[in-house]
């Protein structure tokens, strides 16, 4: 009896002790970019994060560690360049360019029991722009060529180089948070080389070129106008393909050929004539008449009015443009409107509410980013003389394309958010233009806000 008691005391004493700890085995951690690819500016504000997704099978995320290095060009960014913040399964990584390039950075997650796991971040920076606190960049695509604000704080734009429609947070740099391709519904394989829009109601409108291409080919596609339905706003915002017309281009020669050829329309679309010289063929600016939803303005690039130096900007009345979208009637034009800027054609035009007009003036070459850009105001009125608001920088990469929207222009210190198309930009300081980019990541526009004077 008293071995058995002796033995039983023991077994009471080791389960009051509890019985030795057992190690806990850790995972390799594992670690996920929300983008390979990130591009920044010199001196950018708000330029875009990377979200790093953490874990370890035996450890609470909070617990693991994640820091960057730079693995190649620290002239660019260096590991004191990089902050991560944020605590949990994902955190939060951002770059302060100190140089324009490209390197690389090594992301990397140490969990616990000493484990790590890597990820590289590859990463470019453009160069310093004027007034960085006012610049931000939309990624994803390089050649903004018009916007239109939907309401929320967000704005679609659209791109020269390919049909597909992004829906941006004027606010912030980033990437789209959504995108709308109407290729199919256009019946198109081709740009459609969109270059102005504008909104009534809930219709877009929005137009080619219409012009050649840049070896002076006819292109179909580039001989389209269309238009979307826009619902919701903000992120929320929803567009819907509605019609197409594809002959305004034709409508124009054979209204200007009747009328004597002013403006060399016939001459201009000929074949091998380049679109974007002074007596080319070029549209890229819409908007509808003062008061009016079914008189369009088309605003040219190309050509000058008459097509010599220091000529007149052109406009085109389409008197029944509602028409021709809704039915695909024959196009009917009123008499060519012929505007001072200076020398410079239109770029994009667009009128707020009251009527109140801003015409973005550039030049009507194709290489034209070191050429002068202007903002004008104008009434919308034929005979009434535009006044100059605003001259615009032109040393920073890119040509100023698109108007997203008319402030009040009589309130002081009025402000107009402007986007470029950087496409032909060599933005990282390699010699690839911006549109060549293998990575879409890489690419970007830039929009710049501008008080006017």
């Amino acid at each position: 009896m008293k071995k058995f008691a002796v033995a039983g005391l023991a077994a009471m004493v080791v389960a009051a002790v509890g019985a030795p700890a057992q190690a806990v085995t850790y995972g390799t951690p594992t670690i996920g970019l929300s983008a390979s690819y990130l591009s920044g500016a010199v001196g950018g504000v708000g330029d875009p994060v990377v979200n790093v997704t953490v874990g370890q099978s035996g450890a609470d995320a909070s617990a693991l560690t994640v820091s960057a290095s730079a693995s190649s060009k620290a002239s660019v960014a260096g590991t004191g360049d990089v902050t991560v913040t944020g605590a949990g399964a994902v955190r939060q990584l951002a770059v302060a360019a100190r140089g324009r390039g490209y390197t690389n950075l090594t992301v990397k997650v140490t969990g616990l029991g000493g484990k790590t796991a890597t990820k590289t971040l590859y990463y470019a920076a453009s160069a310093a722009v004027q007034n960085p606190a006012d610049a931000r960049y939309l990624t994803g695509s390089s050649d903004a060529s018009a916007a239109v604000d939907v309401g929320g704080g967000y704005a679609i734009v659209a791109d020269d180089e390919s049909n597909v429609l992004r829906l941006y947070d004027r606010s912030r740099s980033g990437a789209p948070v959504r995108t709308w391709d109407f290729s199919s519904q256009l019946g198109v394989t081709k740009e459609v080389d969109i270059e102005g829009a504008t909104r009534i109601g809930d219709t877009i409108y929005w137009t080619g070129s219409l012009g050649n291409n840049k070896d002076g080919e006819y292109k179909a596609p580039r001989n389209t106008v269309f238009t979307t339905t826009v619902s919701g706003s903000g992120t929320g915002t929803q567009l819907a393909y509605e019609r197409s017309y594809k002959k305004l281009r034709d409508d124009l020669v054979a209204w200007d050929t009747a009328n004597g050829n002013r403006y060399g329309f016939a001459a201009g679309t000929a074949a091998g004539q380049v679109p974007k010289q002074i007596d080319g063929f070029n549209v890229e600016g819409l908007e509808f008449a003062p008061g009016s939803t079914t008189t369009a303005y088309l605003g040219f690039r190309a050509p000058l009015a008459p097509a010599v130096p220091g000529g007149k900007a052109l406009i085109v009345p389409v008197t029944n443009f509602d028409q021709v979208l809704a039915s695909g009637v024959e196009a009917v034009f009123g008499t060519g409107i012929e505007l001072d800027l200076g020398g410079l054609s239109v770029r994009d035009i667009r009128k707020n509410a009251a009527n109140q007009y801003l015409i973005l003036a550039g030049s009507w070459a194709a290489d034209d980013n070191s050429d002068p850009y202007a903002l004008y105001q104008w009434d919308g009125v034929p005979g009434h003389a535009p006044v100059k608001r605003a001259d615009l920088p032109t040393t920073d990469p890119g040509g100023w394309e698109a108007i997203v929207d008319v402030p009040d222009l009589t309130a002081a210190g009025a402000r107009v958010q402007l986007v470029t198309d950087s496409g032909s930009a060599d933005l990282y300081g390699d010699g690839v233009e911006a549109k060549d980019l293998t990575h879409p990541e890489w690419k970007k526009a830039r929009t710049a806000w501008f008080t006017l004077g």
